[in-house]
């Protein structure tokens, strides 16, 4: 029996009040090309659920799975090798439970791993506070965005052309219901970001400058001058970092002077899984900022009795507060794969995180001066860390399909993040993490250079 709450004229009614005829026009943001007009050419109206899962397990079988190709994808999601105890502890009943703990002074263990987890953030991102994780990344750095708005009360948000463009693509989608003038751009086919083009694109209405670290195209640079120049300008500057494991190498946003770090945390802890769910992270240099934060922080403290114990601080989002009070209605805490995170930075530690940093340097650059050496290939970077991107003279989205083919992902061509630019085109981002035998790059070395010829 079908339940069916409403009737005609409840939904009649509920329409009228918020100010449209149709349920349609709820949907008019969404693209014409992306909205179904009925139902979906040859998928039945029914089936029986075990032809279902034979289907299914039908259409498995065409993926390739990361861990059965010579993998080297990136571009903000990548393949580490997460121990098998993350899993184990994740899954214990003691964390295992409701997904927002509502009474959470009652969940002290659920509490404490948060309290530790935005210990571990700050500290890897040279931050004094950070928040106990958001949706993704992507969200994250339009959190910081609103929030750079409400600190400084400016509107011109500057993007560095070598942002990721999903995550630009999600600023400008937000900014449309918030009024802020998104100034974008496009990567630079250089060896060096250019921090002085972006430099000077800062004006006195800027609020805030966001750049990657290291960015798009793996490179990296001194943050400094870019935050002096924000700073002049009453901006604070954003840094954006999609790769965690590279802070264990490079050196932490916010002691080059980043007012606000943001990121994905994915690469800790946390598997590919066919792209989500996802951790966002959020941390800020300035103590006096925490009150702007969106989402929530834990705290220590002491209990009655004088015994150690954790509270949540502080938690503006719509849920606990006065919506038009909240700083944030997507500031979801990933707790779970907060979790994961917190347990695989434990496990590593900061000795552990800077060998396998190191590792994951030396892979890449074993592979990079390879690809180099192959005529009709040029790696494009001054510096990396487990990422750089190749320029070849043939489109890399073609030679990513042709790979494929022989069971070997070749890594994600800029054609694909920027589809509509043609000069882009013959770049390949190819990420190199401890995953990637030296076998592996062997493989794809030989592939590139029979495609080359």
């Amino acid at each position: 029996m079908r339940y069916l709450p409403l009737t005609d004229s409840d939904r009649g009614d509920m329409l009228a009040t918020i100010g449209v005829s149709d349920i349609d026009d709820l949907f008019v943001d969404v693209p014409a090309e992306a909205r179904l007009s009925g139902p979906i050419e040859g998928l039945p109206t029914h089936a029986s659920e075990m032809a279902v899962e034979k289907h299914m397990r039908r259409l498995s079988k065409k993926n390739l799975a990361a861990a059965d190709a010579a993998f080297f994808c990136g571009a903000g999601a990548y393949r580490h090798h997460v121990p098998a105890t993350v899993d184990h502890i994740i899954q214990r009943g003691e964390f295992l439970t409701a997904y927002t703990p509502y009474q959470p002074e009652i969940a002290q263990g659920t509490l404490q791993m948060l309290f530790e987890f935005q210990s571990q953030v700050a500290k890897l991102y040279g931050c004094a506070v950070a928040n106990a994780s958001m949706y993704d990344g992507s969200t994250a750095c339009w959190e910081a965005v609103a929030m750079a708005g409400r600190v400084t009360k400016k509107k011109r948000v500057v993007l560095s052309g070598a942002l990721h463009p999903h995550y630009a693509e999600v600023v400008k989608t937000m900014a449309k219901f918030t009024e802020d003038e998104i100034a974008g751009g496009l990567p630079s086919m250089q060896g060096s970001p250019d921090d002085a083009g972006l430099i000077e694109r800062i004006d006195e209405n800027t609020s805030c400058v966001v750049v990657q670290y290291p960015d798009i195209l793996g490179r990296i640079s001194d943050l400094t001058e870019i935050a002096d120049a924000a700073h002049k300008k009453g901006a604070l500057l954003i840094v954006v970092n999609t790769e965690p494991v590279a802070l264990g190498a490079i050196k932490a946003p916010g002691e080059m002077g980043a007012d606000i770090v943001v990121g994905e945390g994915q690469s800790i802890g946390v598997g590919l899984q066919f792209g989500g769910p996802y951790l966002g992270l959020f941390a800020v240099r300035d103590p006096k900022h925490v009150r702007q934060m969106p989402g929530r922080l834990c705290g220590e403290t002491v209990d009655a009795e004088g015994k150690r114990g954790f509270v949540l601080t502080l938690s503006t989002r719509e849920q606990h507060i006065r919506r038009e009070k909240a700083t944030s209605n997507i500031c979801t805490n990933s707790g779970l794969c907060a979790l994961a995170f917190s347990v695989h930075m434990t496990l590593l530690g900061e000795k552990g995180l800077r060998t396998l940093a190191a590792e994951n340097h030396r892979l890449a650059c074993l592979a990079a001066d390879k690809l180099d050496a192959i005529p009709g290939v040029r790696v494009l970077n001054d510096a990396f860390f487990n990422e750089f991107t190749v320029v070849l003279e043939r489109d890399a989205r073609e030679l990513v399909r042709d790979l494929a083919e022989d069971d070997i992902l070749a890594g994600v061509s800029l054609g694909r993040l920027f589809p509509h630019e043609e000069a882009l085109s013959g770049g390949l981002l190819v990420a190199v993490t401890e995953t990637a035998s030296e076998e592996d790059i062997d493989a794809l070395c030989s592939a590139i250079s029979e495609n080359m010829a």
